[in-house]
């Protein structure tokens, strides 16, 4: 089994920074990616960032250059670095991990993008 924890979610102004985390336990030598998602109001999940076992990452078009995906596989978590944040990124923001069975979620982090 795979448990996945995020926090570090809030409210903040357009154009400022959050840095969200995920903790992750269980069996984790079956994981063979990691990744961030996102659903906002009225929309549907997509897919934020993701980062391989290899260390490769993808990003959708819009946070490029702004939102970082990183890990630290010592301290079992990964990380997403939002800058320069937009009203549209409001979201609830899902960590996932993915492996050879199927995906494993968080329960989710609320981020509020307002003035």
């Amino acid at each position: 089994q795979v448990q996945l924890v995020e926090s570090g979610g809030g409210l903040v102004q357009p154009g400022g920074s959050l840095r969200l985390s995920c903790g992750v336990s269980g069996i984790i030598a079956r994981i063979m990616s990691v990744a961030w998602y996102r659903q906002g109001p009225g929309k549907e999940r997509e897919l934020v960032a993701a980062i391989t076992g290899d260390g490769n990452t993808n990003y959708i078009d819009s946070v490029k250059g702004r939102f970082t995906i990183s890990r630290d596989n010592a301290k079992n978590t990964f990380y997403l670095q939002m800058n320069s944040l937009k009203f549209e990124d409001t979201a609830v923001y899902y960590c996932g991990a993915k492996t050879k069975w199927g995906d494993y979620w968080g329960q989710g982090t609320q981020v509020t993008v307002s003035s």
